[in-house]
């Protein structure tokens, strides 16, 4: 579970938004959501086949790399 300390004359909105950025970063709220009702095994795996689908989605914008060659960037910027 997360902690957040309170520092010395901060608000405590302030404190309760950085303890929900991190139980959101940690996936604490999602599973509380998750748990609030019984998941039948076909909605499990709709559920793990969307997150799977969500990464690779992000992965793959992540990882692309320049196909072009040195010669033809350096000729672009000419």
């Amino acid at each position: 579970m997360p902690e957040v300390e309170v520092k010395k004359g901060e608000p405590i909105d302030r404190a309760l938004k950085r303890l929900k950025g991190k139980m959101e970063a940690e996936g604490v709220l999602e599973e509380i959501r998750r748990l609030r009702a019984f998941e039948t095994p076909a909605q499990r795996t709709k559920r793990k086949a969307r997150a799977n689908a969500k990464r690779n989605r992000n992965n793959r914008f992540r990882f692309t790399l320049d196909t072009r060659t040195k010669t033809e960037s350096d000729s672009d910027s000419e």
